[in-house]
């Protein structure tokens, strides 16, 4: 057993008693905001925007909220620790793809739309198919998202209470299932973004507190923190520089592919992301979307920086082998580091107190996230399939809001039943997957339908079914469900986990290298094989997309 390990069996009494109490504490008081949140939701607008009454700067910090997700403060941290350079790449690409999402989409999108992504793209289209497709992948992509929280909230769970059983884990991914259908069944989109808010508030306080301890522990220099978690890697000088992860000799070409296919999926995921675009939804105009980018810009960037210090940090005081310990995938490095850091400044209850705060933080992260996954995906269901398609536009606003509440049930239990599953995964790995996802389907029809005159019906139906199918089917038959040979401790870390079994004829871990280009090239073919064209609504959609006029009444069919 790892001294870590050792150390966090001391977390009884009254240790553990604190950390149960800030879980709680937390818990409890997201529960009252949520039902308090829950009498003002007396329209569909309600549910699923938040009546658009929310200002810029409460936008912008949920969005933050709603970004940094536990595959930045978790997976990254753990990543960087065990991988060094090659983890913080994950930092760089989900900074950048943040960018690329504000500086290519989100206003457009907040123009045009109403609730759900499906209202731009069938702005100017057939509704059913669109809709259909539309609504098809963005429970695909929350599907993936929500993975990754609930398998990290596994992972916390496991190293605050001691648990190595894989029952108690199993109950701590319904636990969290159970809590993320309660907010958006009860409090729909604004009890989810103050559930958003205290959570962003909370993990940049306790991310700074980290960093802060961090760099006066080594005096100020990076340099000297880089040089600590290089020599107690074991790998010196390889941990600083590319290719101890990706890219390797062992690899050969399909290494170097898959690095590739990473940063694509990494920079162009977040742009088809349903659940942080639809946040633009809940303010009034664009000037208030304008000054939410603004306050989410200074939060994300400032959170992705100190991850870096996080994952080095972790390397240096904690160790890798530490680490891979307590959880082989690295989930658990931003907690164990504060309980190292801790104990270096106030002792080993100050370790221990430490510790429960930052997971408690976590914890809020999560339940954060998975709350507007399900929501955005919900949401999706019930308005663009539901009301659009099966009810043609004829349900009533009392209707449409229940579907979506039985919808989360049913998006919530599925996610509970495959994180189960997936609970051998880097939680910034997984992210990764859904970025290429959300990449391959949703990207190409969102610029398509905003940028291109000639786009049309066929064309999204294609560039969604033919992105989306081909990138759950090429993670399918890659390493990452079966035939990975076994590490160091002797398990394989795909899903299938006896690595015999191997039915993968795809190289690369991650999809987006072939499935993002294959959804705009099937989105492309579609187009120019249909003689549809609207120009009239082109037009409009143009103006809209632009201007914002007309963008707070309903989207006309």
């Amino acid at each position: 057993m790892s001294p870590l390990a050792v150390a966090a069996e001391t977390v009884d009494g009254g240790q553990r008693a604190l950390t149960i109490s800030l879980f709680v504490i937390f818990v409890l008081a997201t529960l009252v905001i949520t039902i308090r949140a829950s009498r003002n939701n007396a329209t569909a607008a309600d549910f699923y925007s938040g009546g658009r009454s929310l200002t810029g700067p409460q936008n912008g910090v949920a969005i933050g909220g709603d970004y940094m997700s536990a595959a930045s403060f978790l997976g990254i941290a753990g990543i960087i620790a065990l991988s060094g350079y090659d983890g913080f790449l994950y930092s760089i690409g989900f900074l950048v793809a943040w960018l690329v999402a504000l500086l290519l989409v989100a206003e457009l999108l907040r123009n045009s739309g109403k609730y759900t992504m499906a209202d731009v793209l069938a702005f100017r289209m057939k509704q059913r198919p669109v809709r259909v497709a539309a609504g098809i992948s963005t429970i695909a992509v929350s599907i993936f998202y929500l993975l990754a929280q609930m398998v990290g909230a596994g992972a916390l769970v496991t190293l605050l209470l001691v648990v190595t059983s894989d029952t108690a884990k199993n109950i701590t991914i319904v636990a969290v299932g159970v809590l993320m259908i309660f907010y958006v069944t009860v409090g729909g989109m604004k009890g989810t973004t103050w559930v958003q808010i205290i959570k962003a508030v909370l993990l940049m306080t306790g991310t700074t507190l980290v960093t802060i301890l961090v760099m006066i522990k080594f005096g100020g220099s990076v340099s000297a923190l880089l040089g600590e978690a290089a020599d107690k890697s074991g790998k010196g000088d390889a941990f600083l520089n590319p290719g101890l992860r990706y890219g390797t000799d062992a690899q050969g070409l399909a290494g170097k592919l898959d690095l590739l296919s990473l940063g694509i999926a990494l920079v162009l995921g977040t742009a088809g992301l349903p659940h942080i675009l639809t946040r633009f939804y809940t303010v009034p105009d664009a000037k208030a979307a304008r000054k939410s980018v603004l306050w989410a810009i200074g939060i994300i960037g400032s959170f992705y920086l100190m991850t870096i210090c996080l994952g080095f940090g972790a390397a240096a005081l904690v160790g890798p082998d530490a680490i891979r310990a307590q959880n082989p995938a690295g989930n658990t490095a931003a907690p164990q580091l504060a309980e190292a850091i801790g104990q270096d400044f106030f002792g080993d209850v100050g370790g221990t107190v430490l510790l429960a705060i930052i997971a408690a933080v976590a914890f809020a992260t999560i339940l954060a996230v998975v709350a507007g996954l399900t929501l955005a995906s919900s949401s999706s269901f019930a308005h663009d399939i539901y009301a659009s398609v099966i009810k043609r536009g004829e349900a009533t606003e009392k209707q449409e809001v229940r579907v979506a509440r039985i919808a989360a049930f049913a998006i919530g239990g599925v996610s509970i039943i495959l994180s189960i599953y997936a609970q051998k995964l880097n939680v910034a790995f997984l992210v990764a997957l859904a970025f290429a996802v959300a990449a391959s389907g949703n990207l190409p029809a969102i610029l398509y339908s905003l940028f291109w005159k000639r786009f049309n019906t066929q064309g999204a139906v294609a560039a969604i079914y033919g992105g989306l199918g081909s990138a759950l089917l090429l993670v399918i038959f890659s390493p990452v469900v079966s035939g990975k040979p076994a590490g160091a401790d002797g398990k394989s870390t795909s899903l299938v986990t006896n690595p015999d079994v191997d039915f993968s004829w795809f190289p690369l871990e991650n999809p987006g290298l072939v499935s993002i280009p294959l959804g705009f090239f099937c989105g492309w073919l579609g187009t120019v094989l249909s003689k549809e064209y609207n120009a009239e609504k082109y037009a409009e959609m143009e103006v809209r997309s632009l201007t914002g006029a007309g963008s707070e009444k309903a989207v006309s069919h």
